[in-house]
């Protein structure tokens, strides 16, 4: 058994987020797009990747007043899709998403390790306030 079938890695949310670079063709980016797939589905094949969904325009923020339209100006970048590396680390993941032929079009990743437990509010987490002490 290999380092890499003993440890098969953890999973990392991938978050596509930007927009195309608005002086690129139509046609460079759609050979962008078609060279995606491919790595993408060569990536899954290793297991290496889970799929994910592009995400649709329409938007909707729910708080606690209430439900408010989008697009919203607070953001300061678009999220288009997501899925999911399986990586031994970070900066496994980070390297995988390096790969990405949309980045030469103006497109990034955030990368993220997926928490494996559940919210606590003892625990220090991406939730808690800056200026609170756990």
């Amino acid at each position: 058994m290999t380092t890499s079938d003993a440890n098969p890695g953890s999973d990392y949310l991938v978050l596509s987020r930007g927009q195309w670079d608005a002086g690129a063709s139509a046609t460079d980016i759609q050979k962008a797009i078609d060279d995606f797939y491919v790595w993408h589905d060569k990536l899954v094949a290793e297991g290496k990747m889970k799929s994910g969904q592009r995400l649709a325009t329409p938007t909707k923020l729910v708080t606690r007043q209430g439900v408010i339209d989008g697009p919203f100006t607070e953001a300061k970048e678009i999220v288009g899709g997501y899925w999911f590396f399986v990586a031994r680390s970070l900066e496994e993941a980070t390297a995988l998403a390096a790969q990405n032929p949309c980045m030469a079009f103006g497109l990034q990743y955030e990368v993220r390790p997926v928490e494996d437990e559940r919210c606590s509010a003892l625990k220090t987490s991406c939730e808690t306030p800056r200026t609170a002490t756990a």
